[in-house]
């Protein structure tokens, strides 16, 4: 399916160059947490604030790959406005995506099914799953968002 191929590398590309959500958010009310890939040298900062266990704002930086930096602006899209519910399906759903056996310590989605969960652009990434070294890059964003979610949460 090379039309598909190329519209997914498309979707990368444009968030990668033109990203959304990137910045910095006031800490607090926001709450900061950074996540590095040393392999690679990937580095996210995602910024986020929570109100009623809603993502109100999101923002992120880092430095990186396209495919860590793309997914950053793909995931930040995808959860700003939704509840921490939301955002631990779209997660699960992720993960599924990316092959990634799910995680004993995180929470399974508690109401629905993930793979009722419409991932929009994020699904531009499962191609990434064809070279395993890449998964790390398109899921750091996601695990560096839940060390800031489960930290705003003990924080409140």
């Amino acid at each position: 399916m090379p039309d598909l191929e190329d519209l997914y590398r498309e979707i990368i590309l444009d968030h990668y160059r033109n990203p959304r959500n990137r910045g910095e958010l006031d800490t607090p009310p926001a709450v900061r947490a950074e996540g590095f890939n040393p392999l690679c040298g990937d580095e996210v900062i995602i910024y986020v604030q929570l109100a009623d266990g809603v993502i109100e704002d999101i923002k992120f930086g880092g430095q990186g790959c396209s495919i860590s930096q793309a997914s950053s602006s793909m995931m930040s899209a995808a959860v700003k406005g939704r509840t921490v519910e939301e955002l631990q399906q779209f997660n699960h759903a992720f993960r599924s995506m990316m092959s990634i056996e799910p995680d004993p310590d995180d929470p399974a989605p508690t109401n629905g099914n993930s793979a009722d969960v419409k991932l929009g652009d994020l699904e531009a990434l499962k191609g990434v799953v064809k070279f395993p070294v890449r998964i790390k890059c398109a899921t750091l964003s996601w695990h560096t968002l839940t060390q800031a979610v489960e930290e705003a949460i003990a924080d409140s």
